[in-house]
């Protein structure tokens, strides 16, 4: 999945977590936390596997159950510890969320369940990383691209288009969070 739909698909996650639990709607924080959860796998692996080569690819450490349930579980461990338990659950279903939108992801694009990473190192990571990354994700996107050309890929847009709709506009129901609320106007005039 690209940065921004995972962004979407964590965000409303969140925002039906959020009020269930807490009968509220995101806040600034849990926004903040939220968005930071739905890139932290990528904002691990894709630098340390594509441009350090530390990693066998940019889907391993931090994409892998065996990181992410342990991981999840000390951020909500120190969030209540420290008064911040509601950010540190906006973290864990970003993060959480992130996993599943990389294993569907190959599906919608007409390709099979991409389930070896999640169980990383337990399962081997295909191959290694990419010997050039700036290369490697212009190929992505030029294949996006022309992916998006196709009928499946007409579709896949449209789906796009409507999940980040509702994305922002639900955020936009929320409040805006994250973003200053805008001046009142002055009801005296």
């Amino acid at each position: 999945m690209w940065p921004w739909e995972h962004l979407a698909v964590g965000y409303l996650a969140y925002a039906v977590v959020g009020r269930f639990v807490w009968r509220e709607p995101p806040t600034g924080a849990t926004a903040a936390a939220v968005t930071l959860g739905t890139q932290f796998p990528d904002l691990v692996d894709k630098p340390l596997g594509w441009w350090l080569g530390v990693l066998p690819g940019g889907t391993t450490l931090a994409h892998s159950l065996l990181t992410a349930v342990p991981l999840s579980l000390a951020v909500l461990a120190v969030g209540a510890a420290v008064g911040r338990e509601r950010p540190a659950l906006a973290f864990a279903v970003g993060y959480l969320s992130h996993l599943p939108g990389d294993v569907v992801y190959p599906i919608v694009l007409g390709g099979d369940a991409k389930l070896w990473f999640l169980l990383w190192p337990l399962r081997a990571a295909p191959g290694d990383g990419p010997a050039h990354t700036a290369a490697y994700v212009l190929a992505l996107v030029e294949q996006f691209v022309a992916f998006l050309a196709t009928p499946l890929g007409l579709a896949y847009l449209v789906a796009e288009l409507l999940l980040l709709a509702l994305a922002g506009w639900v955020w936009t129901v929320d409040g805006r969070p994250g973003l200053p609320r805008p001046p009142r106007p002055d009801r005296a005039r």
